[in-house]
């Protein structure tokens, strides 16, 4: 069983720009069908953290809200709010960076909303009876919505492998709670010999889980405070706090695709998934920092089926030359997993794999170039 994947590669011409080609690309999706005149539909981004530039232009959003506003719908962009602590952790905040980076009405054409709330308290509760998750704890806007456009900038991730509509879908649509239930398990560790007392991790730390020892000048971690955002790793600038991979990376992928089903499950009509393959950086969006591509702009792909169009996504940014002068081994070249090169213990397959098995969709898919 295979899904249809749109693609179309970026080119453009006089009599076809940019809005023209992106128009014909949710037309072959079918985007118009998934939902009634009248219909709230969630358009579903990430507003970038402070200091990042690698999230989607709203420039290149603009032509969504046109599109569904054309067929009768009533769009919305939004968000969510952070788990870790930053300029994102609440909505007021949260509101004035995304218009700061452009998210903003006027030139959206569509409002702008924070989905769960001033404090992330909106939310609504999912049963869901999976591996991990029982209940999982959605972001209340994105709940109420009729439907969703979700618009993802296919990049690398830490812990995920790479974040794509699965990642935008899962923890782009919890609040913090679902968030936190997500991350749970996910302690550091503190490598003392790396360690300079900087204090930089501190104020990142939404649990006060770490002080600095007033004797020896380091690290310490209190893990029954950790609630597990990895907020702490991605602050410190000398490699002294890490990933624990004793400690389940897998179980937290499968939890994220169980959340992404819990989210999926919310709707009756379905959904439209997006991924800009653009300006493929090594890490999330949320880090803060944008660092140098992987490899070229490949294009802009479109599905109902988010496994397939992560899968499709994946493939096509392996089967790519590898940018020279970015986080990437120079071994590494078209046919390698990248995702893999830049973080190698992460498994971004097993991801794709239980989410398949979760019944949200499939690996195999079937290209159709949109011209």
């Amino acid at each position: 069983m295979t899904a249809s994947v749109y693609f179309w590669n970026l080119r453009t011409s006089r009599k076809a720009p940019y809005d023209v080609r992106l128009r014909r690309l949710l037309k072959r999706v079918g985007l118009n069908s998934c939902f009634e005149p009248g219909h709230f539909v969630a358009v579903k981004v990430h507003f970038g953290e402070k200091g990042a530039t690698g999230f989607l232009s709203p420039l290149w959003l603009k032509p969504f809200s046109r599109f569904i506003t054309k067929a009768g719908g009533r769009a919305f962009f939004t968000d969510t709010n952070t788990l870790y602590v930053g300029q994102r952790g609440e909505a007021v905040s949260h509101s004035l960076l995304a218009a700061e980076h452009g998210f903003d009405p006027n030139i959206l054409g569509a409002p702008v909303l924070i989905a769960d709330g001033l404090r992330s308290s909106h939310e609504q509760a999912v049963p869901f009876y999976g591996r991990h998750i029982q209940t999982a704890y959605i972001a209340g806007d994105i709940a109420a919505a009729d439907t969703m456009l979700v618009a993802s900038h296919f990049k690398g991730h830490d812990l995920a492998g790479f974040g794509g509509a699965l990642k935008n879908i899962a923890m782009g649509c919890a609040s913090r709670r679902g968030k936190l239930q997500q991350h749970s398990g996910l302690a550091p560790r503190v490598n003392h010999h790396l360690c300079t007392g900087c204090g930089q991790c501190l104020p990142v730390c939404p649990a006060g889980a770490l002080t600095i020892d007033s004797q020896s000048k380091t690290l310490l971690l209190d893990t029954a405070q950790c609630i597990g955002c990895a907020a702490c790793i991605l602050a410190c600038r000398h490699n002294a706090l890490q990933v624990d991979w004793t400690s389940s990376v897998t179980a937290f992928q499968e939890r994220m695709a169980e959340y992404a089903a819990a989210v999926v499950g919310c709707f009756s009509q379905p959904l439209v998934y997006v991924n800009f393959v653009t300006q493929v950086t090594p890490g999330c969006d949320c880090i803060g920092h944008s660092d140098a591509p992987i490899c070229p702009d490949i294009g802009i792909l479109a599905s109902r089926d988010p496994v397939a169009l992560d899968q499709a996504s994946c493939d096509l940014v392996n089967q790519s030359p590898a940018l020279t002068s970015s986080a990437l081994p120079e071994s590494c070249g078209p046919g390698d997993d990248k995702f893999q090169a830049v973080h190698p213990e992460t498994n971004g397959g097993h991801l794709l794999a239980y989410a398949a098995e979760l019944g949200l969709g499939t690996r195999g898919y079937d290209l159709h170039v949109v011209s």
